[in-house]
């Protein structure tokens, strides 16, 4: 009996120290895991406990050397990787120039990071640029409320010798949810959430972050397209002074939106006690939305004669709804673009680098779908906004 117990613990005392080498060898290489990931997943999606880390701080020392002197920060820069002295150089002697911009959820994913690293080591420079940051947001909202895709705004100049296409990027931008990301973050600042109450703003910022939060939502209610006097979606992009729905890229004509008016349906939905105009303007949009669904088909691939993997749409009578990104502000129809930013009524007229390079389908409208009828229970019970 005695040799059995010493032999069971000498099991488990072997058991505990596997254990206690395997964790440190994961510590370790977890330690070196962000490195892999995408920006946008280090930044917001982390353990709370990383953001206490070394690694956050030496990414946090990125943000403060790229961010612009205007407070915001350019798109699609992986600012977790290791900066080298040129870069540094770089960032340091590009400081003053345009290229801060709320697309692709630039600044507002920067500004998120820094809160969650400063929760942690309460550095001034962190708030200093948080702060910065919140400034540059607020300068950058039209009076009517909107918001552009990039601020200092572009001029045709620019957008011709950079994007190679005409003057969109002063447009009020709900593509990609940049607008509606915007607003997010300014109302977690003046609500004190969790996210952002360790950095202490002081009243005057939280009450700007209110006052521009409400403009932004009357911009939304404005913009909204009627149709014979009802409201129904949104473009993913409207005039920054008429609000009208507005073109962007050569394939992103005016239209209405069956991907990015989610987020803006979203964004309403979660205003506490909504007014008349704000209850009108979601049971419009998801009214809207209901009637314009596409069932009985799905995305799926083939193989065309050159050995390339094609996209396709196939019929499916089991298939789950979808919606178009793009319907013809006329017609109600969905569209679909080339590069000539000629509409097409089918995926497959187009040309092979547009069909297979852009999302012309979403399920997105879906999870308004969900959340809607315990929203309109609350608020609206008598809309009939889901009836087809």
């Amino acid at each position: 009996m005695h040799n059995m117990k010493r032999n069971f613990l000498a099991m488990i005392l072997a058991l505990l120290a596997v254990t206690f080498v395997s964790a440190q060898k994961k510590q370790k290489d977890d330690s070196g895991s962000y490195l892999n990931k995408r920006w946008v997943e280090v930044a917001t999606r982390m353990p709370t406990q990383w953001y206490g880390s070394e690694e956050a701080k030496l990414v946090a020392e990125n943000l403060l050397i790229s961010q612009k002197e205007t407070g915001g920060w350019a798109k699609n820069k992986p600012y977790h990787l290791p900066y080298s002295d040129s870069l540094k150089t770089v960032y340091l002697c590009t400081k003053n120039e345009k290229g801060g911009t709320f697309d692709n959820g630039s600044t507002i994913t920067e500004l998120r990071f820094l809160a969650k690293v400063y929760a942690h080591f309460k550095d001034s420079r962190y708030k200093q640029a948080f702060e910065k940051g919140v400034d540059y947001i607020l300068s950058a909202q039209y009076e009517n409320g909107g918001w552009p895709q990039y601020f200092p705004v572009k001029d045709a100049r620019d957008e011709i010798l950079l994007d190679k296409t005409v003057p969109y990027s002063m447009h009020i931008t709900f593509n990609d949810d940049a607008m509606v990301n915007v607003m997010v973050l300014l109302r977690g600042i003046y609500s004190d959430d969790t996210e952002f109450a360790p950095l202490k703003m002081d009243e005057a910022t939280r009450g700007k972050a209110k006052k521009a939060f409400d403009k932004g939502v009357d911009c939304i209610l404005k913009a909204q397209i009627r149709v014979d006097g009802k409201p129904a979606v949104w473009c993913a992009q409207h005039h920054e002074t008429t609000l009208a729905p507005a073109n962007a890229r050569a394939y992103e004509l005016a239209s209405f939106s069956g991907s990015e008016s989610v987020g803006i349906i979203d964004l309403l939905m979660d205003i506490d006690h909504p007014s008349k105009d704000i209850i009108a303007a979601v049971n419009g949009a998801v009214k809207w939305l209901v009637d314009h669904k596409i069932e009985g088909i799905k995305i799926g691939y083939e193989t065309d004669q050159q050995g390339n993997r094609n996209k396709i749409v196939v019929s499916d009578k089991n298939a789950t709804p979808l919606w178009a990104r793009f319907y013809d502000l006329e017609t109600g129809k969905p569209f679909f673009c080339s590069r000539d930013g000629i509409k097409r009524n089918s995926m497959a007229e187009i040309s092979y680098e547009r069909r297979n390079g852009y999302s012309w389908y979403t399920d997105a409208p879906a999870k308004v779908m969900k959340q809607y009828p315990g929203w309109q229970k609350k608020w609206s019970p008598d809309s009939n906004a889901l009836k087809q």
